[in-house]
Formats: C-alpha cells, sequence, structure tokens
C-alpha cells in the first residue's frame, strides 16, 4: 500500500493519496484547489487514478476535486445525499471500492455534515481488519466537527462518533483538519487512534445529553468567506478566488490610534453578528468574515478600509484577503475589540 497525507499550512486541512502498489491504482480525499502535488505523484509513480472522494461539502476551503477528476478521467464520488449541481458516482453506505488488494469502505458519519463520510480503509493482503480510517470533520484530535453547517446536527454527530469509536483501538485515525474552524479543541496533530480518542477526547467521552448540549454551546466563528466558498463547491457559483492564497504584505496599527473616521474610510467588524451586537467601534460598520467574498462590491476601492474583530487575528486575515483583491489601502487594527474595551474607550451596542 501507498498512503500520502497533504497538510494545507495556510487553513489547516488534510488530504490524502492512497494506492495499491501492486495494481498501481489509486485514489485522492478530499484534494484541495491546487492539484499539482497530486498529478506530480501520480505520474512520478507510474499511478492511475480511479476515484477521487470529497468526504463532504467543504465550508473553509475551495475542493480541488472536480478539477483532478477532470485532469485524470476518475470517477468523482460523493455521498449519495450530497446537494451539487455536477454529476458524481453516488456512495452509499458500506459500499467498497477497491483498489488492488485495498478495500476503501464507506461509512455514512453525518453530523457535521448530513452527506459526511469517512473511509475504512482495509489491506487484504495483511488480513481482514481495518487499518486505516479517514474521517474526514466528524471525529478529529482531541475533538469533533462542529455542527452548525448547513444540515449539521449535533445528536446525529453523536451517534457517528459513538460509530467510529467501535472500530479496534489500533486503527490509525487520519481527520479531515488538524487546526482551524472546524472545532474550537483540535490538539494541532494530522494523526491519532481510536484508542487514544476513545480515552483522551473529552467529547467523545461525555454521555449523550452532554454532549449535544457542551458540542451545541461551543460553536467557532465562520470560516473566512464560507458562503463563497460552499457554493463554488456545489457548483452555485464559481470563486476560487475566495481563498487566500498569497502572503501580501498588510499594513496594521494599534486599534487605539484609529484615526477619526472620515468619506474616504471604513471601518469593516468582521466578527459574527452577534459580536457585532453586543458592542463595536462607533461608526464600525458589520461585513463577519464569513460573507466577506459575496458582498465585496459593497466595499469601494478608492477608500481606506481599517478592519477590526475581537483580537486582531480574524481582521488580518481579512485584511491579507482585501489586499489579494486589489484593495491598496487596508489597514488591520492589532489588538482589536477586546483591547478598545479595555482601555475604556466607548462603544456602541445595536439594540
Amino acid at each position: 500500500m501507498y498512503f500520502k497525507q497533504f497538510l494545507d499550512e495556510n487553513y489547516g486541512c488534510a488530504s490524502y493519496l492512497v494506492a495499491s502498489r501492486a495494481t498501481h491504482e489509486a485514489a485522492v480525499i478530499d484534494p484541495g484547489v491546487d492539484i499539482a502535488p497530486y498529478l506530480t505523484i501520480l505520474h512520478d509513480r507510474n499511478f492511475v487514478l480511479n476515484y477521487v472522494i470529497d468526504t463532504h461539502i467543504h465550508a473553509d476551503h475551495i475542493s480541488g476535486a472536480r478539477r483532478l477528476a477532470e485532469e485524470t478521467g476518475a470517477q468523482l464520488c460523493l455521498y449519495e445525499s450530497a446537494r451539487v449541481s455536477y454529476p458524481f458516482r453516488r456512495l452509499t453506505d458500506q459500499e467498497e471500492l477497491a483498489l488492488g488488494q485495498l478495500r476503501l469502505r464507506v461509512l455514512h458519519t453525518p453530523g457535521h455534515r448530513p452527506e459526511l463520510i469517512s473511509i475504512l480503509l482495509f489491506n487484504l493482503d495483511r488480513g481482514r481488519e481495518p487499518e486505516v480510517v479517514l474521517t474526514g470533520d466528524s471525529l478529529l484530535v482531541g475533538d469533533v466537527g462542529r455542527p452548525d453547517f448547513n444540515g449539521g446536527d449535533p445528536a446525529v454527530q453523536f451517534e457517528s462518533i459513538e460509530q467510529l469509536l467501535t472500530l479496534p483501538d489500533w486503527v490509525a485515525v487520519f481527520p479531515g483538519h488538524f487546526e482551524g474552524l472546524c472545532g474550537k479543541s483540535m490538539e494541532g496533530r494530522p494523526i491519532t487512534t481510536i484508542g487514544f480518542e476513545r480515552h483522551c477526547n473529552a467529547l467523545a467521552q461525555l454521555p449523550r445529553d452532554e454532549f449535544i448540549a457542551t458540542l451545541s454551546a461551543n460553536i467557532p466563528e465562520r470560516p473566512l468567506n464560507m458562503l463563497a466558498i460552499e457554493a463554488t463547491n456545489r457548483g452555485e457559483y464559481d470563486a476560487p478566488w475566495a481563498m487566500v492564497r498569497e502572503s501580501l504584505p498588510i499594513s496594521e496599527m494599534p486599534v487605539i490610534n484609529l484615526p477619526p473616521l472620515d468619506n474616504s474610510s471604513i471601518l469593516l467588524d468582521v466578527r459574527e453578528p452577534d459580536e457585532y451586537t453586543h458592542g463595536h467601534l462607533p461608526g464600525a460598520r458589520s461585513l463577519p468574515q464569513a460573507e466577506l467574498a459575496s458582498r465585496l462590491p459593497e466595499l469601494p476601492r478608492d477608500h481606506t478600509v481599517y478592519v477590526v474583530c475581537w483580537s486582531g487575528s480574524r481582521s488580518r486575515q481579512a485584511a491579507r484577503f482585501l489586499r489579494q483583491q486589489g484593495y491598496d489601502n487596508v489597514i488591520n487594527l492589532t489588538g482589536g475589540t477586546q483591547t478598545w474595551i479595555r482601555m475604556g474607550k466607548p462603544v456602541q451596542l445595536v439594540p
């Protein structure tokens, strides 16, 4: 068996290439928007790509699945209930895909998204027990996937995690994310085991009602440009530019040094609407980071755009995106709203 994990340090997500060394048949799972690394390995190792599989409709990064399938002639695969506008092979629960002596068994593990699947990997040359499970955004290292995206359900997520934790202790777990906004408690490692998660994942040890309550109350902010990214991955929109791919320099200033706003400047608060409602800088305009790419026409390019969030982290990434889109006068306000409040500065509330 050939097994390769690809890590995207910008978005904290992982993708995988699995192949039979005997037959040279391969599959790629959750490919990123840049498909060159997969094509290089396929070419260099003389692999033939049979399947391109997206475990679910991604909301924080653009999938490269359709493009990779088009380039190679491989079958594009998603779970049968996936709601997209393009044709794909409809996978069913417990279905097995063959790659020589390897078997990729589909496990329907919804909760994060209704169409989410995990892939259980068997190597028949070594026996009939599973070796690896690719869990997408269901079971993560020290966490589980958030349930608040379209069709997500914390109760269903509990059932899916219980199902995965019935696998043998030795099964290696390779998740779809190792950091980012899919979950708040990810440990940052890109691999774990079923046994480790059963004994050390705090959420996985909770009884059903407490699991549901905890997961429902521990929701991170929505990812940058989520609306445009998800629509692109469904085939309803075409915005590959919605991902931050360049490390363009941005200007920054401490939030307490914000000058008075005038007709040539905008103060943009990229936090979630409820955060904005409970206190924002005077004159700030609410434009959540999840909606930024979808609402770019609302931002005049000849204005100075000051970007603020709670701490300065989200606003920095939003400022980088605006610079990437040709906004030259963008300034990130370091320290964010929390520093503004701590310094005793006035805030506005939304009634």
